[in-house]
């Protein structure tokens, strides 16, 4: 059995979904994180369980040829990049697997698995940035939380975040330090700044800024947007998000514009489309692009064919599909984000688009009991994938085809065996990199229905 704080020498073999490699010491397998495939390393085991250990590098004795210098001085402490010490086809070699394993090891499936999509740009592609905010000697900071902590480790230059993300967020924290505006503290629920947010069309340029704090602070931001707008004119949107409550999610439900518009806009799948603080936008626009692209050539709809588009969001994916089909009808839980998608149809001239508020298993009950028979359902559920009630709907809904988009093979592939017992085959899988140098990875599949 092995023994805590020992070492012991081993060969990386595989990489799990999380990041950690895998070796075995004594028969017993031992998750070690910032490892490559093919390393031959000393672990230290920091972790022994009846089954499995944790260990730690004490020394890389020969590197895996998939090995490259980090670049990044915060890797190791973030935890956000996950194969930033690892060669991008490395990466989309781990990834692509884990996409196959997902389904083959959880699921039971054995489908045609296309090429992985594999991105053309690895750093500065998010359009999203979140940055808690913490009090840090005498000051306040932004960074990120270091991985399974709430423990901020300050940072504005991030390499996975548009160059000017970094410009806004010092002149911001040097106006908020200057205007002497407190930080949040998550344990105490006192202070009043709780993240920066910024959000930028990455085919646009324009940048919303958004302020999330415990309470209204409008007079004590005002003079910073101004300032700021002044400094950076490629900022369209100011807003206030405000959330009192003591929780470790983001926003609150209350936005107040600040200064310019309610909305910025960008461009996705030759559609212009609004975002606001609240909707659901792709943080890779180019990959989302070509994520998009291939569920569109797996749903292959006719002009005759109607397609529900579940967890819309703003409504890009149905709507980059709403002139290949007869009628489009999106269903999305956040109302900000069903506004956004109507505003979209409009602003882009499509007239076959319908969108809807709440629940999708509940929402599409209902519009199933009024006559709504798709011939496509398109669903792009949340990491937990879709709940068992919206299942049953799809499959009683008995469509031709269903295309599911998931950001969590996992989950998918759950959701996928579930379908495959009740009449559904999954003919088609392909993973996707919308996340580069990080854990994350995004799928998309066909399935079709038996009885066609």
């Amino acid at each position: 059995m092995p023994e805590k704080n020992q070492l012991y020498e081993a060969v990386i073999e595989d990489i799990t979904s999380e990041g950690s490699g895998v070796c075995h010491i004594d028969g017993m397998a031992v998750f070690v994180p910032d490892t490559a495939i093919g390393d031959r390393l000393t672990v230290k085991l920091v972790k022994v369980l009846k089954n499995y250990a944790y260990g730690i590098i004490d020394k890389i004795i020969t590197p895996s040829p998939d090995r490259i210098e980090n670049d990044c001085p915060v890797y190791k402490k973030c935890g956000g990049c996950s194969f930033r010490h690892i060669s991008y086809e490395a990466e989309c070699r781990i990834k692509a697997s884990i996409v196959e394993n997902a389904f083959r090891r959880l699921g039971g499936i054995d489908a045609s698995y296309e090429p992985f999509i594999s991105a053309d740009i690895c750093e500065g592609y998010r359009n999203k940035a979140q940055y808690p905010v913490a009090a840090a000697e005498g000051k306040t900071v932004c960074g990120f939380f270091a991985q399974r902590s709430h423990r901020i480790v300050p940072v504005t230059d991030c390499a996975l975040q548009p160059p000017v993300f970094s410009s806004i967020l010092s002149k911001t924290l040097e106006l908020a330090n200057s205007k002497k505006i407190s930080p949040y503290n998550e344990s105490s629920n006192t202070g009043i700044l709780r993240h920066f947010y910024l959000r930028k069309g990455a085919h646009s340029g324009e940048i919303m800024l958004c302020f999330v704090v415990r309470k209204d602070i409008y007079r004590q931001l005002m003079p910073i947007c101004k300032e700021l707008s002044s400094a950076f004119p490629e900022i369209k949107s100011f807003v206030m998000n405000i959330n009192p409550d003591k929780t470790n999610v983001i926003l609150g439900k209350d936005c107040i514009t600040l200064l310019g518009d309610d909305l910025i806009s960008d461009i996705m799948c030759g559609n212009t489309v609004e975002i606001s603080p609240l909707s659901f936008y792709q943080v890779n626009t180019v990959q989302a692009e070509k994520l998009y692209a291939k569920a569109l050539e797996f749903a292959a709809p006719d002009i005759n064919d109607v397609i529900a588009d579940l967890y819309c969001g703003a409504g890009t994916i149905g709507l980059s599909m709403a002139r290949k089909c007869e009628k489009i009808i999106g269903i999305e839980i956040i109302p900000e984000a069903v506004e956004n998608a109507r505003k979209n149809a409009l602003n882009n001239k499509i007239s076959n688009a319908e969108f809807y508020s709440g629940d999708a298993g509940k929402v599409f009950g209902m519009l199933r009991e009024k006559g709504c028979s798709p011939d496509i359902i398109i669903v792009d559920p949340p990491r937990k994938g879709c709940s068992e009630e919206t299942l049953s709907q799809i499959t009683s809904a008995a469509p031709k085809k269903i295309v599911m988009i998931s950001c969590n093979p996992s989950t998918a592939a759950r959701d996928a065996k579930w379908l495959a017992a009740n009449e559904y085959s999954v003919v088609k899988i392909c993973g996707a990199d919308l996340f580069p140098r990080t854990r994350h990875t995004e799928c998309v599949l066909l399935l079709k229905r038996n009885t066609l």
